[in-house]
């Protein structure tokens, strides 16, 4: 699907012209993913052996994030991509220089075409210092939970009770100690502890 399509289907209308701007400007691949365990997109940069002197830049996002959730989380990547190509000297991920390159990105979608006023008050407030993760501020995850649709039958792993089974991208696990913006979970298979987003959609069992 060629990228403006995605931006189209994934992000709210007022921001899509921004969001593609973006990726022409620092050219990158971008791709919309499954749902993933511990996070919500990421940032890579590669250097090609065929190519050393090129970095290959790739962003990712899960596609399962409401249209809100989504276009914070792909600004957060891009603050990444900014950060690297300026400092690309080891910096602190989600330290002083990748929050002001976030605020930076954001502050052209912060206004109410982008975002209903549930949400931009409490993203205002959070990006005053932001987190690794929208998780980390409470006023703004339950904003932007309260957008989503709950699939049939579904459950905000938050929402289940400590020692209640699920499934979860085809396995099965035991709810454990919320951690943070993550829950530490059992495979039931294996016994091994997997740490799980806890905003994430999971079944019931």
């Amino acid at each position: 699907m060629e990228v403006i399509r995605l931006f189209e289907k994934h992000v709210p209308p007022a921001a899509v012209a921004y969001c593609y701007q973006l990726w022409q400007r620092y050219p990158f691949t971008f791709r919309v993913t499954r749902p993933r365990q511990t996070k919500l997109g990421d940032f890579r940069a590669e250097v090609r052996p065929e190519t050393p002197l090129t970095v290959a830049y790739t962003i990712t996002v899960n596609n399962n994030l409401n249209s809100s959730a989504f276009l914070i989380t792909y600004l957060h990547e891009v603050a990444h991509l900014l950060v690297y190509q300026t400092r690309r000297r080891q910096v602190r991920p989600h330290g002083p220089a990748w929050q002001k390159a976030f605020r930076e990105v954001m502050r052209p979608v912060l206004n109410e075409a982008v975002f209903p006023d549930s949400v931009l008050l409490p993203l205002m407030h959070y990006l005053q210092r932001p987190a690794a993760s929208t998780g980390a501020h409470t006023a703004l995850a339950t904003a932007l939970r309260q957008l989503d649709t709950a699939p049939a039958d579904q459950h905000l792993l938050i929402d289940l009770p400590e020692g209640a089974g699920f499934r979860f991208l085809e396995k099965e696990y035991i709810r454990g100690m919320k951690r943070r913006t993550r829950i530490v979970c059992t495979d039931k298979q294996t016994g091994s502890k997997v740490s799980v987003w806890a905003h994430v959609w999971v079944e019931k069992v």
